[in-house]
């Protein structure tokens, strides 16, 4: 009976504590898998650094709480958003990084000697993953791997992706409130868009222009493609490029004659130094990014065009493309193709409040920028 006791006592401790006992539990992938986990997670490895855009929003408090690695990423994709970051959480640069599943840099060991509850892998790893046979020699290590999205296909997987979050960190209702959030913003988009049937400008989005010499990567019917039609524009690769990243010549281009050009971009010094690339995002010389934009609308694929001739090319934040923020993309698309709807939409506003409500750091302008401006 003293052993009963002293275990009652223990258990009556944890509950008033507010500590949570592990249990095992099943959830479904967006890859369709059936993974038994122990959740919530105490460990976990990030397949990419990025993933933080999603951890952030479930325990802005403690965003690397549960995180022993992460996919060395961040720093180098968004370095702006990560020195943000690691001003409030500095902890985050002494978490051990990784090498990629999908360039077959990951290493099995190191990752088995953290211990990890779980490896959150992106869907576009999968195959990677699976060829190598990372996923047989985890498995064997008794460490699951679930894969989330938030490129492939955000608009259809990044709902689940924030209820599979919050299920695996216990944080449902937090993952639930982000979700409803996002919803309404889109639905002031979406929602005029189907009651006013406007005619649809013709879109070129050109994905991260500027970052080589090479013309031009673009989107076909997934992700900014997608941002594109639900913002009440057309996109003019939908049907050039077959999946969701492809290519676009500059004779396509210029025949498709673009009403809009938007160009993705970001602080890119890590990958490409001083490159021609538009440095948009938090705290963004706005100056500079206008500078570099208009260099870029006097390449070949933009002669002649509609979108050059009228000042309607613009630059957007292109991590926009890889996190649970989409909906503040498709509201600022919205209001370069369709002004007199959206007037009174202030995208600005709605990232503000998404920080607020959600985010462990606080808002700074800079994420896009137009030549008419």
């Amino acid at each position: 009976m003293p052993t009963l006791t002293r275990f009652a006592t223990f258990g009556s401790a944890l509950l008033l504590s507010g500590v949570t006992m592990a249990e095992e539990i099943t959830v479904t992938d967006v890859a369709g898998r059936e993974v038994t986990v122990d959740a919530p997670v105490e460990r976990m490895i990030l397949g990419e650094g990025r993933q933080v855009y999603l951890l952030g929003a479930l325990e802005p408090d403690a965003p690397f709480e549960h995180v022993v690695g992460w996919r060395e990423d961040f720093s180098q994709a968004d370095p702006d958003n990560y020195a943000l970051y690691a001003e409030r959480f500095p902890e985050l640069e002494d978490l051990p990084t990784f090498g990629g599943f999908k360039d077959g840099t990951f290493d099995v060991e190191q990752a088995a000697a953290l211990q990890p509850d779980v490896i959150l892998m992106n869907l576009e790893a999968r195959a990677a993953t699976e060829d190598a046979g990372y996923d047989t020699k985890l498995a064997e290590l008794d460490i699951p791997i679930v894969y989330v999205d938030f490129r492939e296909d955000p608009i259809a997987h990044i709902t689940p992706s924030m209820r599979l979050m919050g299920e695996l960190l216990g944080k449902q209702q937090a993952a639930e409130d982000f979700i409803a959030f996002s919803e309404a913003q889109m639905a002031r988009v979406t929602d005029v868009i189907d009651a006013n049937a406007p005619e649809r400008p013709r879109v070129f989005i050109d994905r991260a222009g500027g970052y080589s010499d090479d013309c031009c990567m673009s989107f076909g019917q997934g992700n900014f493609g997608e941002y594109v039609e639900l913002a009440g524009g057309s996109n003019i690769a939908d049907g050039i490029i077959p999946s969701t990243f492809g290519t676009l010549n500059p004779e396509q281009i210029i025949s498709a004659n673009p009403q809009q050009v938007v160009v993705t971009g970001g602080s890119w010094d890590a990958y490409v130094p001083g490159g021609n690339w538009v440095g948009v995002g938090p705290g963004a010389d706005l100056d500079e990014a206008r500078r570099k934009l208009e260099a870029l609308s006097e390449r070949t694929a933009m002669t002649g065009i509609d979108a050059v001739e009228n000042g309607n090319m613009h630059a957007i934040w292109h991590q926009f493309y890889n996190s649970p923020y989409y909906f503040v993309a498709v509201q600022q698309l919205a209001r370069w193709f369709h002004p007199e709807l959206f007037a009174d939409l202030d995208p600005e506003a709605t990232m503000t409040e998404l920080h607020e409500r959600f985010l462990p750091v606080a808002y700074q302008p800079g994420y896009w920028v137009s030549l008419h401006d």
